[in-house]
This record gives C-alpha cells, sequence and structure tokens, in this order.
C-alpha cells in the first residue's frame, strides 16, 4: 500500500535561520514554499523505525531524530569543519556504515549516515 515517503515536516523557532542553516550546512536547496524536493538515488533508502520512549540512541526530549544519508562522511566532515559546525557525536562505524551527528538551530539532533557498501567490511 505504501509507496514511499512524501515528506517530512516539522514546526521551528525561527524559519529563516534554521532554512539558512540548512541549506549551508546540509547544501539543500531550500525553495521559496520552505522546503525542497530530495529525488531518491540508486542505493538510497529510506528508514522507517520506532524506538521506545525510554530508548537512550538519542535524546529522550527529541521526539524524532533526521537522518540523512550522504555520499562521503569524511568530505562532510571536512566541509562541516569549514562552515563551522561541529561533531555532536564523533564519527562511529558498525554495521550498517559511519555515523555523525550534528545539531540544527532548535538544538535537534541530525544524523548524517554513510551507508556501508554491499560486500564490504566493518572497521
Amino acid at each position: 500500500m505504501i509507496k514511499g515517503f512524501g515528506g517530512v515536516f516539522w514546526r521551528t523557532r525561527n524559519l529563516e535561520a534554521t532554512k539558512k542553516w540548512y541549506s549551508e550546512v546540509l547544501m539543500l536547496e531550500i525553495d521559496d514554499w520552505n522546503g525542497t524536493v530530495i529525488q531518491p538515488q540508486s542505493g538510497n533508502e529510506t528508514i522507517f523505525s520506532f524506538f521506545a520512549e525510554n530508548d537512550s540512541y538519542f535524546p529522550t526530549d527529541q521526539q524524532v531524530m533526521l537522518n540523512f544519508q550522504v555520499h562521503n562522511l569524511d568530505e562532510t566532515i571536512k566541509h562541516l569543519e569549514h562552515v563551522g559546525v561541529p561533531l555532536a557525536k564523533q564519527q562511529e562505524t558498525g554495521d550498517f556504515g559511519k555515523f555523525i551527528w550534528i545539531e540544527d538551530p532548535d538544538g535537534r539532533l541530525v544524523e548524517l549516515w554513510e551507508k556501508e557498501e554491499d560486500g564490504a567490511e566493518s572497521n
């Protein structure tokens, strides 16, 4: 029945600052309607997952965490350093790939993920 995600929507305290941050830091082209369309690419997938209310993977006072898949996490980290965005969590490598966290202007943690390539071994 479900074809895919139609969008992710949330409220923000400062619309203009948040749009500017996502545009400059994550290089998302935010249009006049306050959003963008991210076209799926081969090898990209969207995960829909539930966490228990007391799960400690991300802060319990944050109801939702965004996870963006990136092509190259090392290059992404260099870009973040260049624009002055500190990592909220240092790079971790696991069965599914490499992950870091950054914090958006509303204090929301955002996870950036470089997917483990099929057949590649984890570090």
